[in-house]
């Protein structure tokens, strides 16, 4: 089985008045849309969750972090199919930015996070020629990227698969939905901060999930308290209870509260894994109980 590394020209000729549909392609694309398609890469996917949000900064990539760690934990295995491509984080809180991705007889490998292959990543931060490339894309050339990375990465074997997804009800995500309905999502994480104006931009998020036929399992409020790092007592230092009043008036789950922890956010800069390493912190509990409540709802499906 032979192996390489696929590597992208400039996403730069693509500004002004370039065709969406042209612009350079990653070596290793060339004539490949849709080749693995019908072999299956998901198959061996048990469940699919998209971590969603109308709004931006609040969190997302931290949550789908957080989620497959403590997945991991948990002894399942996981892959992080990150679509957030104007914004790939996810590589750099994992510490695994800069890793190569090569092809094999069945697609493209993902890039594996720990030794134990337990969590799988894949991102368009990967394949950028410099960490700070801008991909400046249109609709067209985003939604077959995005296909691709459904029918082409070869992820294995996994009991759950993550999808990150940037901010908004647009072209991305209509385009992942789309390209995942076939392997039966098992639902939407949304998520939001506690502020009235976010509340109000994730409220759209679930009217998308609705028209799409995405369910919805449930509601995460993330940053819903500041934790002092000296005596960690929690400050609502935005509002209180946003995310659960908007999961109680659209009639789906309230999944939990996950404070504001400097830990988590040194964690995450340092591509360190919270869930192992700061079991005291009041951000592990409520991590740890919102992937519970969804490892009780995967498990509630199959019975």
């Amino acid at each position: 089985m032979t192996a390489h590394s696929p590597t992208w020209g400039s996403p730069d000729t693509l500004v002004g008045s370039t065709p969406a549909s042209s612009g350079p392609t990653p070596r290793g694309m060339q004539g490949q849309h849709g080749k693995y398609s019908e072999c299956g890469n998901l198959a061996g996917v048990r469940h699919i969750i998209l971590i969603l949000s109308g709004k931006g900064g609040v969190g997302k990539s931290t949550i789908s972090t957080e989620l497959a760690l403590a997945l991991r934990h948990a002894g399942k295995k996981v892959g992080i199919l990150d679509v957030d491509l104007c914004g790939p984080s996810i590589p750099r809180m994992l510490q695994v930015q800069g890793r190569a991705v090569h092809q094999c007889d069945s697609g493209w490998v993902p890039v594996f996070v720990d030794q134990e292959q337990s969590i799988a990543l894949m991102s368009v931060g990967f394949l950028l020629e410099k960490p700070d490339e801008a991909v400046v894309w249109r609709g067209p050339k985003k939604n077959a990227l995005i296909k691709q990375f459904v029918s082409d990465v070869a992820w294995g074997e996994l009991d759950y698969l993550v999808v990150d997804t940037p901010p908004g009800t647009s072209d991305e995500h209509i385009a992942t939905l789309e390209a995942l309905r076939p392997y039966k999502p098992l639902g939407a994480l949304v998520v939001t901060t506690p502020q009235a104006v976010s509340v109000g931009d994730v409220r759209r998020e679930l009217t998308f999930c609705r028209k799409t036929g995405l369910q919805v399992m449930g509601v995460v409020e993330n940053m819903s308290s500041f934790v002092c790092p000296h005596c960690a007592e929690c400050t609502n230092v935005f509002s209180r209870g946003g995310g659960e009043e908007l999961a109680r008036h659209a009639g789906v789950p309230f999944l939990g509260s996950v404070p504001l922890d400097p830990e988590l956010t040194r964690s995450l800069e340092e591509g360190r894994d919270f869930i192992q390493e700061f079991p005291k912190s009041p951000a592990f509990p409520a991590l740890i109980s919102i992937t519970q409540k969804i490892l009780d709802r995967a498990l509630a499906q199959l019975s």
